[in-house]
């Protein structure tokens, strides 16, 4: 079960091109958003990619706006974030910190989500899919990389269950923040 303590917020590539491309893009950023949202209310560090920003455009401005100051926001070219310096050096420091649980979701779900997450797995980490933060082109690459997630061993989840994980009880002081982020 996530923990406020132990999670990581990792957002892939919910970029301008790539939501407008993606069958339920903007429902995926949408829904980043609010976890980006309640990760920053609850003092979660936040990590987020951009591919190939030139070509496929910046982190969508619903989601920029969400996220903590303090996120760490990295470009890159390679479809797995782990095959960049930056973002793994920034993961193992969090790691180090007693981080260990990855809260992933993003676009495309079948090639740099899969991929980060399959990564991070082998790291050691243990991977949370946000599998309504997801999208793909088409329907049938998104479900083939939710299915080949659970076969690496993520645990599939969205994002309401996460905001309760995270919660744990109605008694939290940031209870009716974090509640009023679902609609």
């Amino acid at each position: 079960m996530l923990n406020i303590e132990n999670s990581v917020l990792v957002i892939i590539d919910i970029q301008d091109r790539l939501v407008l491309a993606s069958k339920y893009g903007t429902e995926a950023a949408e829904n980043m958003t609010k976890l980006a949202k309640a990760a920053n209310i609850l003092s979660i560090p936040t990590v987020i990619t951009e591919q190939y920003p030139k070509g496929l455009g910046n982190t969508v401005p619903m989601l920029k706006v969400a996220i903590s100051p303090n996120a760490f926001i990295t470009e890159k070219s390679a479809f797995s974030a782990m095959m960049e310096p930056e973002f793994a050096q920034k993961i193992r420091e969090l790691k180090n910190e007693g981080r260990n649980q990855i809260l992933i979701g993003g676009i495309e779900t079948h090639i740099c989500v899969l991929q980060t997450a399959s990564d991070l797995i082998k790291e050691g980490f243990e991977v949370y899919i946000a599998k309504d933060t997801c999208a793909s082109r088409k329907k049938d690459e998104y479900k083939a990389g939710i299915e080949l997630l659970k076969q690496y061993g993520a645990k599939i989840t969205c994002v309401e269950i996460a905001l309760f994980e995270w919660l744990k009880t109605s008694r939290d002081q940031n209870f009716k923040e974090v509640q009023a982020l679902i609609k």
